[in-house]
């Protein structure tokens, strides 16, 4: 996994989802990520990557009726802050695609121009401009 294909290491949240096809095309339609990998068959997800466009991902799967699965995550508990450069545009796109808007964008007492949505799953998505301290 060392050619110039493969992307360095990064962080790579998980979630779960009552119905994982219906909430990667909502969130490639709502927030821009692109799906890259989706594997299943008929509505279940085994698993999919959906890459955010400045970097990074996430990954999800639809749920398992598992109890002792180590990583039974529930649908509707996950929560992230993502980079991105246009607030108001993703802001308007999110909205036109049937987010609900938790907050509309304002501005942080550090600068970030932020908006806060939840995907019809009940996850909530925190977009803002802040790219966090320099190294």
């Amino acid at each position: 996994m060392n050619d110039k294909t493969t992307p360095p290491p990064q962080v790579w949240p998980t979630l779960r989802a009552t119905d994982a096809r219906a909430l990667i095309r909502f969130l490639s339609d709502a927030f821009g990520f692109v799906a890259t990998a989706v594997h299943g068959e008929g509505e279940f997800v085994a698993h999919a990557e959906l890459r955010w466009p400045l970097g990074g991902g996430l990954m999800l799967g639809s749920t398992r009726d598992d109890p002792d699965n180590p990583w039974n995550l529930k649908p509707g508990t996950f929560g992230a802050y993502i980079v991105a450069d246009d607030i108001e545009a993703l802001h308007a796109r999110a909205a036109a695609a049937g987010a609900e808007i938790i907050r509309a964008p304002f501005t942080t007492d550090y600068g970030s121009e932020d908006f806060t949505a939840r995907d019809p799953e009940g996850n909530l998505w925190h977009f803002g401009t802040y790219r966090g301290e320099p190294h």
